[in-house]
């Protein structure tokens, strides 16, 4: 059985999300809750429950696709947790 590679718990944006910076605020069995920030400002939050990607045995961090699916933003730090203990 191969060990599922973790979320960062940092990691500066690439592609589409590139200038973003994340850092992990809180996390559970069932999802995460990221922080992101532009230029050092926090601009919002991000939940999403915890996604298994079997084919790169990882946990997946959401795309832009998966947000209103599997994925939130919300825009203060209190909403973010309430959502994320919502799973």
């Amino acid at each position: 059985m191969e060990t599922i590679k973790p979320l960062s718990l940092q990691f500066s944006g690439t592609g589409e999300v590139r200038g973003y910076d994340f850092a992990q605020i809180s996390k559970t069995d069932k999802g995460f809750c990221y922080e992101v920030r532009l230029d050092g400002i926090t601009a919002h939050f991000e939940v999403f429950y915890r996604k298994i990607n079997n084919r790169w045995a990882c946990i997946s961090y959401p795309t832009s696709k998966a947000f209103g699916i599997w994925a939130w933003t919300c825009k203060t730090k209190e909403k973010a947790l309430k959502k994320l203990e919502e799973f």
